[in-house]
């Protein structure tokens, strides 16, 4: 039985098991929080390294990485595959301290084009899309410390007892607010755009829903989210992504993009949704072992998904019809 039905048949249950793992949570986060970042870091990093290629998905971020690199030696993927589980158990740790790290501005570097620079200083509407890469939570620290009130886009836990917990660890990252994804979403990103606001969001995720674009030499499932969004609105693109340099040292770095606007809309979409898969390539590639290989970014829609899409379409004909 999945989830979800089990949170309809015993919603006394389910609201016990919520509360159970929330208490579980912030007493990771306390004793978390107590343990220096860099140690914390580390630490983490070094378990996931060894014992995250024990999960299934490791295999998977093999075969990704052979899909991208198919001249790079089987050892060399193993490192690099390796390194990006050291990474994610870098940036688990790091999370519980989300909040302490960006005030160390001795930590971070920036890098921006010119665009981006005058973008930083306020006052201009524009939408952060990143990757994930290093720690990609700590990309929009150059626009926190320019005293920029951004709104992120997140996609919410379940538990909703955890998810209050970690919202608490961001929000001096979003001073704008954090919008779980939802239908009602879309509306108030706008209004916000509109409004001359800045709204964050990440960009590199397989949408099966979405658009293919190339990818690595060859057509993956991109969101065409982040472009339409900031065609409707006339708004540019800042992408960014995060290096870690060494341990919890981080440089920031900032292109801005905009989205053509002629009588094609879909074309429009299409065009910068495959410019910002262009950029997101030319980055991975010089950091492959930084970003998450376990994405299904090429796999097709499985038959659930392809179900659910049918049903969905089937019923918004009859609603219509």
């Amino acid at each position: 039985m999945s989830r979800k039905k089990r949170q309809r048949n015993h919603p006394k249950l389910t609201a016990m098991q919520n509360w159970v793992e929330g208490i579980a949570l912030h007493a990771a986060i306390w004793v978390f929080r107590l343990i220096p970042v860099d140690v914390a870091s580390f630490v983490m990093g070094a378990f996931w390294r060894r014992l995250a290629p024990l999960n299934a998905r490791h295999k998977r971020a093999l075969r990704h990485l052979e899909k991208a690199f198919p001249e790079m030696a089987p050892e060399e993927r193993e490192r690099t595959v390796r390194g990006m589980w050291e990474n994610l158990g870098r940036v688990a740790a790091e999370t519980f301290h989300i909040d302490r790290l960006l005030r160390k501005e001795k930590r971070f570097e920036a890098d921006a084009d010119e665009e981006t620079q005058e973008l930083l200083k306020g006052g201009k509407a524009c939408l952060f899309v990143s990757l994930h890469s290093a720690n990609w939570e700590l990309c929009v620290q150059p626009a926190v410390q320019n005293g920029l009130s951004i709104t992120g886009i997140y996609q919410a836990l379940r538990n909703p007892e955890a998810d209050k917990a970690l919202q608490a660890l961001r929000q001096d990252l979003y001073k704008g607010g954090l919008l779980s994804k939802s239908h009602q979403t879309a509306r108030k990103i706008l209004a916000t755009l509109k409004s001359g606001g800045v709204v964050a969001m990440m960009g590199d995720l397989r949408e099966t829903r979405g658009i293919q674009v190339p990818f690595f030499g060859q057509l993956a499932y991109a969101n065409p989210v982040p472009a339409s969004l900031a065609r409707s609105c006339n708004v540019p693109i800042v992408l960014g992504r995060v290096i870690r340099k060494s341990g919890v040292h981080f440089r920031v770095e900032g292109r801005a993009i905009h989205v053509p606007i002629t009588d094609n809309r879909q074309v429009d979409i299409e065009t910068a949704t495959a410019q910002i898969h262009a950029v997101f390539e030319e980055w991975i590639r010089e950091y492959p072992d930084q970003w998450m290989w376990i994405h299904k970014k090429w796999a097709p829609p499985g038959k659930t998904s392809a179900q659910k899409q049918a049903r969905k379409a089937a019923v918004a004909k009859l609603n219509t019809g």
